[in-house]
């Protein structure tokens, strides 16, 4: 009898969490990842952090579950870039339009320190709570940026770039001791018009003239109370306060559940068949490099590899119920070689079907070669974008080496064969040849640009030059077609294929575990698309490793590189 009674139990309850009003709670304090693990360390490091993507579907979802009541969000931690702010804050004013409470608790708004985006983020929902110690950072945008080239000098460390052109910027940090012209103009704008969307959507969200914010933001940062009475905020409470409060109105039947989970046990519920037709949802996450996606085990972020890329786009490209393909990019730039072959294969898919790409935080210089030749390219209006331009060069590190009493040796076999050995500056001769590549590669980037955005030459290259736009103001300059997030892009995908507003979304590549296991059968294998943890030196400092000129797998060699940043 008690057994029977324990299961009775179990299914009543089980029915109940079925039936029972729901309280969606997104935690943000380790922040999102924007898209599936690319390989097993990825996956480890990540497994406790709640997908983007699931979280868009999800809030998209619950808006249209009579179930769901609130939504809950805790705001703090690890920061979020602009776009997923702007992602966030998109599908939280929509779900806030279906009627439901949304509600934002921050056990601080930065701590003695900027909380400008956090606050940003949260002035979205309908009722705003601040820990009673907690503060908010409404500070306004500072672009900070610091240069090395002092901290060479010293070192005897010499840094030879050349550029294309003079909002090419990203060498300054070696090459200057302060902002040039051309600098201070283009993060000038970038601060600008960062600063206007930020205001315009504090401004909606708590119902303010946006002058009286703009105010607000000059008078900052503020204590609790100070944030209450300026309207920023709307109660000061704990978490225990701010959760029975929203219980209370949701139902004494209410549980909690995170939207995540939510979404994901929705998406199981209705699965759609195998064969299906559907959108292919392929993510080009962070700097790019020839070969194939990974990360170092060392630290750093992950990378988006050509061969890895490439190969999951011609396995939409082929697949026959695959009938558009969304590519979600994220990235700041890297190699132009791999930029130009990702480029490649989505001219060769937008040839058979619709491919729309959406920019998340960042998807500037080699970011935005891969882009530039979609149907329609969607960016959120803080996404950084542009930056068409080039840079090459080489650190010489003859005088470094000669102060630790390293010496050496050279015997070169062809004109110009030592032209990328640290220990020596480049001659005229050798600097000829590094003008010539970089006209080569701002030629054919600026010229790709002008073709895929339907632009003259002469407008493609007065909007490059190197310079970095936001998303708002590239919209406005017809670098980005529209201002939106990856939902509208999936949107548009399956209202271009001619497909169904619920059709499937894919993830690609799309493998079985056996296909995991045996490896490509060649480099037209979509299992070819797998990532890898790849041993690089450099660790978390790849970044300023690429953009000294060094080779992503260690210090070991020195060859020159012309990149995209």
């Amino acid at each position: 009898m008690d057994a029977t009674k324990a299961i009775v139990d179990t299914v009543d309850r089980f029915r109940q969490r079925r039936t029972a009003p729901l309280v969606l709670e997104l935690d943000l304090t380790e922040g999102l990842t924007e898209g599936p693990p690319t390989d097993p360390l990825s996956a480890i490091l990540t497994m406790r952090k709640p997908r983007l993507a699931d979280v868009l579907s999800g809030l998209k979802r619950a808006r249209h579950d009579s179930r769901v009541k609130a939504l809950i969000v805790k705001i703090g931690g690890n920061p979020l870039g602009l776009g997923m702010v702007q992602e966030l804050r998109q599908a939280i004013v929509h779900f806030r339009a279906s009627g439901k409470l949304t509600v934002a608790f921050g056990e601080t708004f930065g701590e003695f320190g900027q909380g400008t985006i956090p606050y940003y983020l949260a002035s979205a929902f309908e009722r705003v709570y601040l820990q009673p110690s907690g503060d908010v950072g409404l500070t306004g945008i500072a672009l900070e940026q610091r240069f090395l080239k002092g901290t060479l000098e010293k070192l005897d460390i010499a840094y030879e770039v050349g550029q294309r052109h003079e909002y090419k910027t990203a060498a300054n940090t070696f090459t200057q001791d302060h902002m040039t012209d051309a600098h201070r103009e283009s993060y000038g704008r970038l601060a600008e018009s960062i600063l206007e969307q930020v205001v315009a959507g504090i401004a909606d969200g708590r119902r303010l003239d946006q002058a009286k914010v703009r105010d607000l933001v000059d008078r900052g940062p503020f204590i609790g109370p100070e944030a209450v009475e300026a309207g920023l905020v709307d109660k000061l409470a704990y978490r225990d306060e701010v959760y029975d409060e929203v219980k209370e109105a949701a139902g004494d039947e209410a549980h909690l559940q995170f939207v995540a989970r939510y979404a994901r046990g929705s998406a199981v519920r209705k699965l759609p068949h195998p064969t299906a037709d559907g959108v292919a949802l392929i993510h080009g996450h962070g700097m790019i490099r020839l070969g194939r996606s990974g990360r170092s085990p060392l630290g750093g972020g992950g990378a988006m590899g050509s061969d890895t890329i490439s190969a999951a786009i011609r396995a939409a490209r082929r697949d026959p119920h695959i009938k558009a393909v969304v590519f979600r990019v994220d990235s700041p730039g890297g190699s132009y070689v791999a930029s130009d072959a990702v480029w490649r294969e989505v001219v060769l898919t937008r040839k058979v079907k619709p491919v729309i790409v959406s920019m998340g935080d960042v998807a500037a210089s080699g970011g935005y070669f891969v882009s530039m030749a979609a149907d329609v390219i969607i960016a959120q209006p803080g996404t950084l974008t542009g930056s068409i331009g080039v840079l090459g060069g080489k650190a010489v590190l003859g005088g470094l080496m000669a102060k630790a009493g390293v010496t050496t040796d050279l015997i070169a076999e062809g004109t110009n064969a030592a032209m990328f050995s640290s220990t020596r500056s480049f001659s005229t001769e050798e600097w000829e040849r590094v003008n010539a590549w970089l006209d080569r590669i701002y030629d054919d980037f600026v010229g790709k640009v002008a073709e895929g955005r339907h632009l003259t030459r002469d407008r493609a290259h007065e909007l490059a030059r190197g310079r970095v736009w936001t998303g708002v103001d590239a919209h406005e300059r017809g670098l980005v077609d529209e201002l939106g997030g990856l939902e509208d892009a999936l949107g548009l995908a399956r209202k271009r294929a001619g497909l169904a507003a619920d059709a499937p979304v894919r993830t690609y590549p799309r493998l079985n575990p056996l296909e995991r296991l045996r490896g490509p059968e060649s480099s037209e294998d979509k299992s070819a698309a797998l990532a890898r943890i790849r041993l690089e030196a450099w660790g978390p400092f790849a970044r300023i490793a690429g953009e000294l000129g060094l080779p992503s797998y260690g210090p070991l060699l020195l060859p020159g590189q012309i990149v995209i940043r």
